[in-house]
């Protein structure tokens, strides 16, 4: 039987990229995002190589707590269980702190945390009646060092870093592993891109010199990967890593090491 995975924030980037890598790592897969034609898209996409039969297309609010609920419900109707729960939904916006809006602030606390403990507590119910389950959420190094201009991403991080480790405590009966994987600078991402005025301003420099800038931080001396995040992510999603819980495990090319 193919285990099932459920991609949170799956639509496009990322998300998108760590769906198909599961779907060819055999997983049948279920796309879920706030913008439901990109999840859609991204299942077709899916169907046309792997088969109808094994991906599913789901729109939803991670930030709502009755639509969780209706996404968790569809996934166990068509699927009849959730094995893993990759959280990627996430957003940032850099200022600072004087500047800072209490809107933006929330939005990020919404989206980077209040949403990964709603899918968290959703799909443990399954997870529990199965006694087996991964959840992983796909944190940032700024979960675990400041980050200037960036507050409201950073403490919602760190925020998700608390409850990696009390789901692992709460679930380690239930043979589900809880674990957070700690990005560094995805620096072909949309996000990133997005961001380059704001982190140009921020250094005092030239757009066109960022990248450069935040790679000459990085020992292995180049950026993240999406395929970096998803070779990490099959592991700890497998039954190789089963002895494993709790943990925020950086893919950071050695900028952060603890």
């Amino acid at each position: 039987m193919s285990k099932v995975a459920l991609v949170v924030g799956g639509g496009r980037n990322l998300g998108a990229f760590l769906c198909s890598g599961l779907a060819a790592s055999g997983y049948k897969v279920v796309v879920a995002d706030l913008n439901g034609q990109n999840a859609t898209e991204t299942a077709a996409t899916i169907a046309e190589q792997f088969g109808a039969q094994n991906v599913m297309a789901v729109q939803a609010n991670s930030t709502d707590e009755q639509d969780v609920a209706r996404m968790i419900g569809a996934v166990a109707d068509r699927f009849g269980r959730i094995d893993v729960m990759v959280y990627n939904a996430g957003v940032a916006q850099a200022s600072r702190i004087d500047d800072f809006s209490l809107d933006a602030w929330q939005r990020s606390i919404d989206v980077n945390l209040t949403g990964y403990f709603l899918c968290a507590r959703a799909v443990s119910k399954i997870m529990m009646k199965q006694k087996f389950g991964r959840i992983i959420q796909i944190n940032s190094k700024s979960g675990k060092v400041g980050s200037k201009h960036n507050s409201g991403y950073s403490a919602a991080k760190f925020g998700g870093v608390g409850l990696t480790q009390s789901l692992a405590l709460d679930l380690a009966d239930y043979n589900i592993t809880v674990h957070s994987l700690m990005l560094g600078n995805l620096l072909k991402s949309p996000m990133f891109q997005s961001l380059l005025p704001q982190y140009a301003k921020k250094l005092g420099i030239p757009e066109d010199q960022v990248e450069q800038t935040y790679i000459d931080k990085v020992p292995l001396k180049r950026g993240c990967d999406y395929q970096d995040v998803l070779n990490v992510l099959k592991f700890y999603a497998s039954e190789e890593a089963g002895y494993c819980t709790g943990q925020m495990i950086n893919i950071t090319g050695g900028q952060v090491m603890f």
